[in-house]
């Protein structure tokens, strides 16, 4: 159980960064009016989101909150952390739903109604995505605590 614990945080991260990915390259796909290969793309990027999810939450359930090192850095540096985590988690939030919104309305052929929600859903989705990661190196490589 030790070792996942340990191994979910790098696991979580690689599957933001492939949610990532992927949702830019389904941006490319619905410009270049590759309507298939954009479906195809935001629903692994929906697939990958709801593997993160369990993934992430499997480990908050095992492990708790990683607290960030507050006494070994400056500051800033624990601001810094806490604007970006405060904003991550409250745009988190609003993914599942955004997404589920918007994926109904695609499938149910409201292409312009679809269009008015992606313009503000998946800016979120990428930003919830790439913060994430983020995080992540905040926590686990930039920000380790320091032996005393």
């Amino acid at each position: 159980m030790e070792e996942l614990v340990r191994t979910l945080p790098h696991l979580n991260a690689a599957l933001n960064g492939l949610a990532t990915v992927l949702l830019v390259l389904a941006l490319w796909a619905i410009k270049s009016r590759r309507e298939l290969l954009h479906k195809r793309l935001m629903f692994a990027a929906l697939g990958v989101s709801g593997v993160f999810l369990v993934s992430y939450l499997t480990r908050l359930s095992l492990e708790g909150n990683k607290l960030f090192p507050r006494q070994d850095y400056p500051e800033i540096a624990f601001w810094g952390y806490l604007v970006l985590l405060g904003s991550h988690v409250l745009l988190a939030m609003t993914v599942p739903f955004l997404a589920g919104w918007a994926v109904w309305l695609g499938l149910s052929n409201q292409r312009a109604a679809h269009r008015r929600l992606v313009r503000w859903a998946y800016p979120i989705w990428l930003y919830v995505s790439l913060t994430g990661v983020l995080v992540y190196f905040m926590l686990y490589w930039w920000f380790v605590p320091l032996a005393k």
